[in-house]
């Protein structure tokens, strides 16, 4: 997939170190309930051994390749419970620090749904934001995303009780479906 200012792409060996030292940044555990780090060798199974098929793995990671030469990975946006049954996944993203207040997200974000929209079929993609990520949340805001839902004091950081919203977009919508 690709846009104007990023391409996506599947995960290749030469990404493990970077995913390494993403998913072992403590900053991020926040966001993605992580709470122990990752070992190198995890990391390269995961992209030598989980492939592209999302009907398997209900799970699907894409790089995120700003289009400036030379091309940077800046990123990567995952689709995860993936349903095709109720046909919905979530979705995040995660933009290297490098990177951010450039357009790649919300180019990412919208590639990522066409796909979502004109290959999976998806009805709906959902997120959850933890309710002080102002970034997120004019994110997904931005890109059509509406708050539908909020949880009081799901997420506790820094000794401090913090709430998350429910983010839904509805990709196809049909004349039996409901507000």
């Amino acid at each position: 997939m690709k846009g104007r200012l990023i391409s996506l792409r599947a995960p290749e060996p030469d990404d493990i170190e970077i995913l390494y030292t993403w998913e072992n940044n403590p900053e991020i555990w926040q966001v993605s309930n992580t709470t122990a780090p990752y070992s190198r060798f995890a990391i390269e199974q995961y992209v030598l051994n989980t492939g592209t098929d999302i009907y398997a793995s209900r799970q699907l990671r894409l790089m995120i390749i700003s289009s400036e030469k030379p091309p940077k990975v800046c990123g990567a946006i995952d689709l995860f419970d993936f349903d095709p049954l109720h046909r919905r996944a979530g979705i995040g993203i995660m933009i290297a620090p490098g990177c951010r207040r450039k357009g790649y997200a919300a180019e990412a974000l919208s590639l990522v749904l066409d796909y979502c929209r004109n290959i999976l079929n998806l009805h709906q993609v959902y997120c959850h934001i933890s309710a002080d990520n102002i970034s997120s949340i004019r994110l997904f805001s931005g890109a059509g995303f509406k708050q539908t839902g909020i949880r009081k004091e799901w997420r506790l950081s820094d000794g401090r009780w913090k709430d998350e919203f429910l983010f839904q977009y509805i990709l196809n919508t049909n004349p039996e479906s409901h507000d």
